[in-house]
């Protein structure tokens, strides 16, 4: 196992739905270590980086949208493979397929409106954890 840093983003329906003290217990409950925590409006720059790979999709110009609706939190989450285990704790990305128990089956409506985006390997997340924090904002503990 490998301690491991990973990007979390509450996305708009967990900040509207206040959700984000809910789903951040269960993170802290499977013995993550949070690393840096801050609230921030996305503007068009950052998403246009962020969903680089779906940029063509017809559905990117509605992701922006929704994504730039309300501020949103990002978390550097630590623990022994947390990219892997954070995801498995998340449930798939469309919340429809996923089970009870997880934070998108328990929160989730679909696609979009999933609670959080996590990284998905150790590149995204460097890369994530640069895009979303400054230089000094996520700690050693």
């Amino acid at each position: 196992m490998a301690l491991e840093t990973t990007l979390i983003l509450f996305k708009p329906d967990a900040v509207e739905k206040n959700l984000t003290g809910k789903v951040l217990a269960r993170f802290e409950e499977a013995g993550f270590t949070i690393r840096g925590i801050r609230m921030m409006q996305l503007d068009d720059a950052v998403l246009c980086e962020h969903y680089a790979h779906i940029a063509d999709k017809p559905f990117f110009p509605e992701i922006v949208a929704f994504m730039s609706r309300t501020p949103v939190i990002a978390l550097a989450l630590q623990g022994e493979d947390a990219i892997s285990r954070v995801r498995d704790l998340l449930g798939p990305t469309n919340s429809k397929n996923a089970a009870p128990g997880t934070i998108r089956g328990d929160f989730g409506e679909d696609m979009m409106i999933n609670v959080c985006h996590a990284s998905d390997s150790t590149e995204a997340a460097a890369a994530e954890l640069r895009r979303f924090f400054r230089e000094g904002e996520v700690f050693d503990r």
